[in-house]
This record gives structure tokens, C-alpha cells and sequence, in this order.
């Protein structure tokens, strides 16, 4: 199975450069790397060149001019310039316990699509992880909130898919097969601004009869800190969402197919290393 990682990101250079590097101390690496630019500048340029330069499998640098939040539009552009049979969906201020890739790869399933956990770092604990002072997180760390969600247990996590709730989507740890993706025509673009579009597309999958997975106790990930971002078009982006709903629609008419598809490399052979460390362990 090839895997195309698609990490999304916005003028955060600095956490990008964390959450790549991350990827790089992997278990099993991705087949590609795909970085979704919403209209950074410069200084995000420099950070994916590094890695471009260093990393073990191919990096992509796809990036869109700065007309506003439109996550939804740059996500599309990603996916379309994939070449993975399995799309791994990402924020670039994440930071990737060592077996993150590893643990979507065995939790994929034909005609699922999964949905992760994230634990949240407090904005103490994120200055100290931006200026290197630690360099290793765990879910025992004074600073870690919903640490529930940082305990990495195979077995925990086989009962909780077996017994657990269904969880929200949250677009910043999910999964899906690329055919799929291109099934309900990925991303609706008319979502501008903060929220809703990772719920919606979800809702099309389902319409289809592609079931959602929920993935806790793998596939871990330490959210960075932030400021919320402005949600001033919330409002019209969950009308959107509930008409999808209540119109029980499959497919978003300005989707993916506003983009040049490639074809996948289903034969294109996997990417496995071990990591030379447990930076992130």
C-alpha cells in the first residue's frame, strides 16, 4: 500500500519545522510527503526546502496565493497532486509519536475511513517544545491535557474500536482511501473560513456507505498551542453542513474535479525504516 501524508499549514513555520521533523524519526515512513500551504510565505518555503533536501521520500510544496482561510481548496489541491493509494491527513502544528504512520497503516481498512484523537499541549509546555527545551513528549508530562488521548495501547485501542463511542472528526488525524476522497469529490471549496468542512465530508463518505473507524490509543499526536483561529463564517459553513445532512448528498459539485487528478502508484513500492531514535516516543 502506497501512502501519500498530507499535512496542512499556514504561516507557522516553526511548528512545521517540529511536526516534519517528526516525520522523519517514523517507524515506517509515508511514500510522499505532501505539505498543503493555505499562502504562506518565505519563511514556510525555506522549512519544506530543508526538508526536501533530507527527507528519505519525496516532499511536495503545494501552494495556493493567501485569499483567506480556505483549508478546504489547499486540502483538494494536495490530494489531487497525491500519488498514494492511502491518504494520511495532518496539521503542520502536530507533533507525531514514532509510530504514527505504522499505526494508520495496520488500523486501514477497504471501504473505511478513520478518524484520530489528538492530545493538547498547554501554551507553557508549547513555548518550551518551540524553543527546544524539551525535545520528548509523553502523555505522563505536566502540560499534557486530554492525555487520554496520548496513551498509545494496542490492545486499548482494539477494545475501543470494538466497544467505544463514535467520535467527532477532527481534520487534523484522519485517514482515507484516495479513491474515495475522489468518490464524493473530495473537499465542498465553498467552505471558507474556520470549520465544519472536515465534519461534512465525512457525512458524504457515510452517504456512500464508506463507515468510519475510530482510532484511539494509536495514532498519537501532541497539538501545539495556538490562539483560535477567527470564526466569524462559521455560521454559514454549518448551514452547509446540515444541508448536506438533510439532502443525504454524495458528492460536492465544487470538489476535487477542479483539479488536474493524478493517477495513483499503486505499484509503487512501500517506504519502511526504523527510526534512528524515540525523539518523540
Amino acid at each position: 500500500m502506497t501512502v501519500s501524508l498530507i499535512i496542512s499549514t499556514y504561516n507557522w513555520p516553526r511548528a512545521l519545522y517540529l511536526c516534519l521533523d517528526s516525520v522523519m524519526q517514523q517507524t515506517v515512513m509515508p511514500t510522499e510527503i505532501l505539505i498543503a500551504d493555505d499562502g504562506s510565505g518565505i519563511s514556510t518555503r525555506d522549512v519544506v526546502k530543508h526538508f526536501e533536501n533530507i527527507s528519505p521520500v519525496p516532499v511536495h510544496h503545494i501552494w495556493h496565493e493567501d485569499r483567506g482561510f480556505r483549508l478546504a481548496a489547499i486540502r483538494n489541491k494536495a490530494i489531487a497532486a497525491s500519488s498514494g493509494e492511502y491518504v494520511i491527513q495532518i496539521d503542520g502544528d502536530l507533533i507525531l509519536h514514532r509510530h504514527f504512520i505504522q499505526d494508520h497503516i495496520i488500523f486501514a481498512r477497504k471501504g473505511c475511513f478513520v478518524t484520530g484523537s489528538r492530545g493538547i499541549i498547554t501554551e507553557m509546555l508549547t513555548q518550551k517544545v518551540l524553543n527546544g527545551e524539551i525535545t520528548s513528549l509523553s502523555p505522563l508530562m505536566k502540560g499534557i491535557s486530554s492525555s487520554n488521548n496520548a496513551v498509545r495501547s494496542p490492545i486499548a485501542s482494539l477494545l475501543y474500536l470494538t466497544f467505544g463511542p463514535t467520535r467527532s472528526p477532527r481534520g487534523c488525524n484522519m485517514a482515507f482511501w484516495r479513491e474515495d476522497l475522489i468518490r464524493v469529490n473530495g473537499y465542498d471549496e465553498r467552505f471558507n473560513g474556520w470549520g465544519y468542512e472536515d465534519a461534512e465530508i465525512c457525512i458524504r463518505l457515510k452517504n456512500c456507505g464508506i463507515k468510519q473507524r475510530c482510532m484511539k490509543f494509536r495514532g498519537i499526536v501532541f497539538h501545539l498551542h495556538h490562539n483560535l483561529a477567527e470564526r466569524s463564517g462559521s455560521d454559514v459553513n454549518e448551514q452547509r453542513y446540515r444541508e448536506t445532512i438533510r439532502d443525504h448528498r454524495l458528492r460536492c459539485e465544487q470538489g476535487i474535479d477542479r483539479h488536474a487528478i493524478r493517477q495513483t502508484s499503486a505499484t509503487a513500492p512501500e517506504t519502511d525504516r526504523k527510526s534512528p531514535g524515540e525523539l518523540r516516543d
